[in-house]
């Protein structure tokens, strides 16, 4: 670990005439794992890209050398060899970085050809091999499907197996746990250390998960709207942290604040299934088709004010019940709402109801970025709804609501936030994106919120404003939330009951204190387990 691998020195980065990264230094050896650390916006994914020169509209100076080859002056060839070949990226979002009308199969197979030269058989072979190595299971079956068959938890994998296929020298992880369950990170971060051991893979990470840190790095950089503030080995820098930002990051974890409450039943779910067609194997297939049970019948009610946490592994049917709730996904049962529920009006008035009960119940999805159209500005972006449900409103009262909402949510540059309306989604970080989302869903000012890993991207100190603030909002308005999460954390400090689910079933409920204190199912045990190892 002494001969640097990944040398960075003096790096600036400026779009036009703006500077977001000033004269970053660091340097990182075969076989060491280095965290880059900051909040949202704080330039550790532009940093950590710039080492590929992957972004074409940055203005970059200083030096980057890989093993002793300044990249900044590499010609295409060279940059196409060094990417994915000898530095791989892991990136933030893998709906958005998967191709959507290849199977993720196709994707592995691609690169393995491309850069080890291997036929379509053994690129197959070796991408089913991978896509077990990263705890997919079925791996033989899953390679087939495309990047939106797969939960958020199995498409983050997939992209890892990818990035790993063609044994990288460097590994840019970016927030490479963040659609993980608590044992599927364990998992993640055994298989990195055991790859870092057999053939001496740096990793390059970038995360604002603590935990993470603690657990995985041997060194940390810390960054502050583009300034490194400081650096050092992670125990050192974790146990006594020197600069007050640093300090503010080691000291912020969830807190609860919430509300007892009400009594009355605002959402009532009985007997709800989803189930989703899948092929039959031969001649079969070419007649009918069969099904894959995605969430067994279950039933359940919501309080105003009450906060559901419903958590499991990735694939246990989480977020297929979260679709179900919203009417955005085939189901079987009932799901109430009040006096209403989906499809009980006749076709006439089938329209207007679903309006009504769309204002009702909102949602924050987990991959911000995709659910965000690419060609609208953020004013847009958050004041669709507004046109829809309150389409009185004058331009000039829809922008106050868009800036009250963005403000809510902590979104806003140099204590300004009409800088921020004419700008699109790409324009953001991950975390900006996911306020932008929370603001969307919360401006008609529904009863109900979905929230789909509503923090999974966010960092320490924006997770608390987040929960905080929708802590204040439940408070406030009697809001009632679905939360669909892994973060035992955020089930902590948000939730007044719970369910647990596994395999598309649900294998325990009750309120917080009896599930996390008292569960009965062996497999809560694991679960909770397997967090408090993790924070550790």
């Amino acid at each position: 670990m002494s001969t640097p691998l990944l040398e960075v020195r003096d790096l600036s980065i400026a779009f036009g005439p703006r500077e977001v990264v000033h004269k970053a230094s660091f340097t990182l050896a075969a076989g060491e794992k280095l965290a880059l650390v900051g909040e949202s916006g704080s330039g550790k994914t532009v940093s950590a890209m710039s080492c590929l020169r992957l972004i074409e509209a940055a203005k970059l100076s200083g030096s980057i050398k890989f093993e002793g080859r300044e990249v900044l002056s590499m010609n295409a060839r060279e940059l196409q060899q060094l990417r994915g070949g000898e530095i791989a990226v892991i990136f933030q979002e893998p709906m958005t970085a998967l191709n959507p009308v290849m199977t993720v199969g196709a994707q592995i197979v691609e690169t393995l050809q491309l850069h080890k030269g291997l036929n379509r058989s053994e690129a197959r072979q070796q991408a089913i091999a991978a896509l077990e190595r990263v705890g997919i299971t079925e791996a033989a079956r899953r390679i087939d499907s495309f990047p939106h068959q797969l939960s958020g938890g199995q498409r983050q994998r997939a992209m890892i197996a990818m990035a790993l296929a063609c044994d990288p020298k460097v590994l840019i992880a970016d927030e490479p746990t963040t659609a993980l369950d608590v044992t599927i990170r364990h998992q993640i971060l055994d298989l990195l250390d055991e790859l870092r051991r057999e053939r001496g893979l740096a990793v390059l990470l970038i995360t604002h998960d603590l935990n993470l840190v603690r657990r995985f790095a041997d060194k940390v950089v810390v960054m502050e709207n583009g300034i490194l503030v400081e650096q050092g080995p992670t125990a050192a820098l974790m146990d006594d942290p020197q600069h007050p930002y640093t300090q503010k990051l080691v000291n912020s974890r969830p807190r609860r604040d919430v509300a007892e409450a009400a009594r009355g039943a605002l959402l009532c779910a009985e007997g709800v299934r989803v189930d989703y067609p899948v092929p039959l194997p031969g001649f079969k297939g070419w007649f009918k088709k069969g099904s894959f049970t995605a969430v067994e019948p279950l039933s359940f009610q919501l309080s105003p004010g009450e906060t559901l946490g419903v958590i499991g592994e990735s694939g246990s049917g989480k977020t297929s019940l979260a679709l179900a709730l919203l009417n955005l996904t085939p189901a079987q049962g009932v799901v109430r709402l009040g006096k209403e529920q989906w499809g009980d009006a006749g076709s006439k008035g089938r329209r207007e109801q679903e309006r009504s009960l769309r204002q009702r119940i909102q949602v924050v999805f987990q991959d911000p970025l995709s659910s965000l159209s690419p060609r609208m500005t953020i004013e847009q972006i958050v004041g669709e709804g507004l046109e829809i449900h309150a389409p009185k409103l004058r331009p000039t009262q829809r922008r106050e609501r868009v800036i009250a909402a963005l403000r809510d949510v902590g979104l806003h540059e140099n204590d300004r936030i009409d800088t921020l309306l004419g700008r699109y989604p790409h324009e953001f970080s991950g975390g900006q994106r996911q306020r932008i989302a929370i603001a969307r869903a919360l401006i008609v000012k529904p009863q109900i919120v979905v929230l789909d890993e509503p923090t999974s991207a966010l960092d320490v100190t924006i997770q608390q404003q987040v929960l905080k603030l929708l802590a204040d909002l439940q408070r406030k308005y009697r809001l009632a939330y679905v939360l669909v999460t892994h973060d035992i954390d955020v089930i902590r400090a948000m939730a007044h009951t719970v369910l647990v689910m596994k395999d598309s079933r649900v294998v325990e409920s009750g309120s917080l204190d009896e599930i996390l204190s008292t569960p009965r199912s062996d497999y809560t045990r694991s679960l909770i387990a397997s967090a408090e190892a993790y924070i550790c």
